[in-house]
């Protein structure tokens, strides 16, 4: 990654294609985003980098 592109790294990181498709699984698996990243955090391929992704973008949130 070079100095032009560090501070994008967010918009990087998203596709607008792939835009919902973690939450989607959380749903069709009956528990919230926050408990399904938990869980698959330590998975190997798309599911688990999307699961550290979703865990790295809650700590972003204003707490209370």
């Amino acid at each position: 990654m070079n100095k032009h592109h560090a501070g994008h790294w967010i918009a990087d990181a998203v596709k607008p294609s792939r835009t919902g498709v973690f939450a989607a699984k959380a749903k069709r698996a009956g528990v919230s985003t926050a408990a399904f990243a938990k869980k698959n955090a330590g998975a190997s391929g798309t599911l688990g980098q999307e699961a550290r992704l979703a865990e790295t973008f809650a700590k972003f949130r204003k707490k209370g």
